[in-house]
């Protein structure tokens, strides 16, 4: 059993994985004076940077997350890839892991997750599991191919418009040994993004719905709220993730990314258990940022209110460009100088071609300039605008 917590103090909080969402859990924290513990997968990493009591080890190690959490009361997420019985396991040391497996097992087997909306009743596109060539020509090109498991950022998706196409995410599949979901192509006008924040008393609060822009499966930009969006169809994306958080019992930051269909409807793509792209946004934009309301929800606290401080918040993300040179620090003057309301996040990560590296937030009163100010930004940090001119 883990060590009683120290009554005096607030209770410390386990976090699983070293990248940039568990870095931006640590300024919400300091905020509200809440010790946060780090288990990072290397020396150096983007949360091990700025949050000093972390553990440098592997997630997938039993013993490992024992130590981390010894002590704590809560443990939650940077990423969704802790082995379920792992999960189990610290619960029955009388950890609080939120959210917990029974929930979580739904962002991390595409397969469990159709199966459990099509249970409730929710919109999903047409979908089964496939073995074979002949299953997949069975289900129908062209069509999507998703392992089940371990996919992220356009990683294990594939479209595929003939047999010919399917050797390779079979052979992903046989040699990973996870299943392989056949999906149907949808024809969306966009892409779009409920996010909700669920406590375990109940409590839940609901982001405006926002639209994302994907390139190669990449979150690259977020326009808060989504703009010309039908007042009734936004309703039914937050209606379907309050039903989600409820109904799987989520703990925490939960967001539902949904195809708005070129007829009117709204198809759940993907579920995301912990902050997500098309919630940083957020720090900027609204009363209380994702970051935050993830800790007030794992440690029960009552939820800040989701409401936008401006009419518009649009999120670029700065990624790294095809050939690196300086730093990104050199895009401070020049970015800073020109748009004195800009706000910027670097995440402390070295920089690879299509890395994220940082976002940066603009936000007011009109769309076109919103759009262009974060987009010249995150263009200049990127290296993009040739001989840097206005």
């Amino acid at each position: 059993m883990a060590p009683a917590a120290d009554p005096h103090h607030a209770p410390t909080l386990a976090v699983i994985g070293g990248g940039q969402l568990a870095r931006m859990m640590a300024q919400p924290a300091i905020a509200l004076g809440l010790p946060l513990r780090l288990l990072a997968e290397a020396e150096g990493v983007s949360a091990a940077q700025v949050i000093p009591d972390h553990v440098v080890g592997d997630y997938r190690d039993l013993d490992t997350l024992r130590t981390v959490t010894a002590g704590c009361s809560v443990v939650t997420f940077d990423h969704e890839h802790v082995p379920t019985d792992h999960l189990h396991a610290l619960e029955d040391d009388g950890i609080a892991v939120r959210p917990g497996p029974g929930a979580l097992v739904h962002a991390q087997d595409k397969a469990v997750m159709r199966a459990r909306l099509d249970e409730l009743g929710l919109p999903s596109p047409r979908h089964a599991l496939v073995t074979s060539v002949e299953d997949v020509a069975s289900f129908g090109f062209p069509c999507v191919l998703k392992t089940t498991r371990g996919g992220y950022d356009g990683k294990g998706v594939w479209f595929v418009s003939g047999p010919e196409e399917c050797a390779e995410p079979l052979r992903v599949a046989a040699e990973t040994g996870v299943r392989l979901l056949a999906e149907e192509v949808v024809d969306f006008r966009r892409e779009l993004s409920a996010l909700v924040a669920r406590s375990p008393s109940g409590q839940a609060a609901a982001y405006p719905v926002v639209a994302s822009t994907q390139v190669d499966g990449i979150c690259v930009e977020v326009v808060a709220p989504a703009p010309d969006l039908d007042p009734d169809l936004a309703g039914r994306a937050q209606e379907i993730a309050l039903t989600v958080a409820g109904a799987l019992d989520v703990t925490g930051v939960l967001a539902v990314e949904l195809f708005e269909t070129t007829d009117g409807r709204v198809l759940v793509n993907e579920l995301a258990m912990r902050p997500h792209n098309t919630g940083h946004w957020t720090q900027d934009g609204a009363v209380t940022s994702q970051f935050e309301n993830h800790l007030r929800a794992v440690l029960d606290l009552p939820l800040g209110s989701p409401a936008p401080r401006s009419r518009w918040t649009v999120m670029v993300n700065i990624l790294g460009g095809p050939a690196e040179t300086g730093r990104l620090y050199d895009g401070y003057p020049h970015a800073l100088a020109r748009d004195p309301h800009l706000r910027v996040h670097l995440y402390g990560k070295d920089l690879r071609p299509g890395r994220k590296v940082g976002h940066v937030n603009a936000y007011g009163d009109d769309l076109d300039d919103c759009l262009e100010r974060a987009r010249h930004a995150a263009a200049w940090f990127r290296g993009d605008l040739g001989d840097h001119s206005e």
